[in-house]
This record gives C-alpha cells, structure tokens and sequence, in this order.
C-alpha cells in the first residue's frame, strides 16, 4: 500500500512558479515511477509529467514542456514539480500517482495509487 501527499500548491500570478511536493508512505519507494496529473474545474483529468523510479528518466505533456521539471529523492520518498513561467490554463488540482516501475503510463489507468490532490490557481 502506498499514501501520498502532496502540497506546494496556492495562488500565484501569471508568470510565478511554484514547486509541489508529494511524501509517499511507503516501504520501498524506489519500486515506483511516479506521475502528476491534474484536473481543471470541468475537464477531465489529464497527465502532467512522469520520473522514472531511478529519476534518470522524465516525460511530459506538450503544454508544460519546458516550463515544468519532475524531480525526486528517493532517500527522503519524495517526488516534486517544479513549475514555471505560469499560465491561466494551468490552473487546476494537481495530483500525484505512484505506479509499479515497468512501463511507463500517461494514462490515470496505468497507476494504482493517488493523493488527494492540491490546488493550484493562476491569476491573470
């Protein structure tokens, strides 16, 4: 069983950055590649970024590449989101998921475990 928390998120303006965070509970961390989704008011929840569980490998959606980076510390069973240069779509509830290492999956189906998600809001 995993637990994941993540949090970092609040209003920033466009522009801004901010890092999230996400703990996991979990005996062996490292058994894991990990994700971050996020789901906008209306729209259905869509991937952001994966890491390897090694953290040698990262891939992310078109609309963030470039602005957002994925990184980890397996000693600490954390993963983070750097984000940058903020825009007003990138506004929604970010959430952090844990799948088995193996394949790779930009798909919610593809990871067994989720947090329950923190807000981020991107005023213009």
């Amino acid at each position: 069983q995993v637990h994941l928390t993540e949090s970092g998120g609040r209003l920033v303006q466009v522009g801004g950055s901010l890092k999230l965070s996400c703990t996991a509970s979990v005996d062996t961390f490292t058994a894991y590649n990990m994700a971050w989704f996020r789901q906008a008011p209306g729209k259905e929840r869509e991937f952001v970024g994966l890491i390897s569980w090694s953290g040698r490998t990262t891939d992310y959606t078109d609309s963030v590449k470039g602005r957002f980076a994925m990184s980890r510390d397996n000693a600490k069973s954390t993963v983070w989101l750097q984000m940058n240069n903020l825009k007003p779509e990138d506004t929604a509830l970010y959430y952090c998921a844990a799948a088995p290492t193996g394949e790779y999956y930009y798909t919610q189906s593809g990871y067994d475990y989720w947090g329950q998600g923190t807000q981020v809001t991107v005023s213009s």
